[in-house]
């Protein structure tokens, strides 16, 4: 069965950095698009980066500059560099892969504070 764990959230400042990873197991991962997204209480989950299985990437525009997604197939694994983090940057992050139906991981929490 696929399995997606995430990991390398956690509290930063404002202007700050983080890189969350994403490893994949259970589907031939090179094979497929993987997403970031996010979610923040009463909201929906939106859409943050994907990057398909060509390295085709694609941003929502309040990351655009901002964020990098990457992926390395030989780890099976998907990454979301974050610099020049915001306050309102804080939220759940999740990946997703695009097999079948969908898969997600259980999440990772990001804050950015002072």
């Amino acid at each position: 069965q696929v399995q997606l764990v995430e990991s390398g959230g956690g509290l930063v400042q404002p202007g700050g950095s983080l890189r969350l990873s994403c490893v994949a197991s259970g589907s031939i991962f090179s094979l497929y698009t993987m997403g970031w997204y996010r979610q923040v209480p009463g909201k929906q989950r939106e859409l943050v980066a994907i990057i398909t299985s060509s390295g085709t990437t694609n941003y929502a525009d309040f990351v655009k500059g901002r964020f990098t997604i990457a992926r390395d197939n030989a780890k099976n694994t998907v990454y979301l560099q974050m610099n020049s983090l915001k306050p309102e940057d804080t939220a759940v992050y999740y990946c997703k892969e695009y097999f079948g139906s969908g898969y997600w991981g259980q999440g990772t929490q990001v804050t950015v504070s002072s």
